[in-house]
């Protein structure tokens, strides 16, 4: 069975946040870069329940895995 693919946008409309491209660009300018040494569901700026679905997202290895993926990697651009 294949896993479905998420877009990036989806992933800021599961957190409740904006999801289109301005809002998304800054939110990635606001927050980033991120410290290597933090995990990125151990940001403060998430609430307690995005926390919780980026961790369970990466622990689980979820079908938004991918895309949790993508967005760390853009928090910890400079």
């Amino acid at each position: 069975m294949e896993q479905p693919v998420h877009r990036f946008s989806e992933l800021f409309e599961q957190l409740g946040l904006p999801s289109d491209a301005a809002s998304i660009q800054t939110f990635i300018e606001q927050h980033a870069p991120l410290p290597d040494t933090l995990a990125i569901y151990q940001a403060s700026f998430w609430n307690r329940a995005q926390a919780d679905f980026l961790h369970a997202a990466l622990e689980e290895d979820a079908d938004w895995a991918e895309v949790v993926d993508h967005l760390d990697a853009s928090l910890r651009k400079r």
